[in-house]
């Protein structure tokens, strides 16, 4: 890869360095892997069959949304999280190319 264009997947790199952050933690991967089915759930019932509180389970969603990851929805009374696969879709376009670059130099 020319100099320009690892310094262009570096910066992208940097951009992500959110996403892998908030996605560096157990129970928001757990988060992630329930929402990404495509329902949208409220704290109840993300917090049902957890060990946490609803306020823990509040404190990683809030997380998840300010990396992107997910965001509420109001419905009534109550907000309902889901799943943005935006972001997600820009981590495996990062990490394809970064495993590429792994294989050309074992290769090579």
């Amino acid at each position: 890869m020319s100099p320009k264009g690892h310094s262009r997947w570096t910066a992208k790199g940097r951009a992500r360095a959110p996403l892998f952050a908030a996605l560096a933690d157990e129970t928001r991967l757990s988060l992630v892997a329930k929402l990404c089915g495509g329902e949208r759930y409220s704290i109840s019932q993300l917090t049902e069959g957890s060990r946490l509180t609803r306020q823990a389970i509040t404190k990683h969603l809030r997380v998840l949304e300010s990396a992107g990851i997910v965001h509420s929805v109001r419905t009534g009374r109550e907000s309902r999280f889901e799943f943005d696969p935006e972001p997600m879709e820009g981590i495996k376009e990062y990490l394809d190319v970064v495993s590429k670059q792994w294989d050309q130099r074992c290769r090579g």
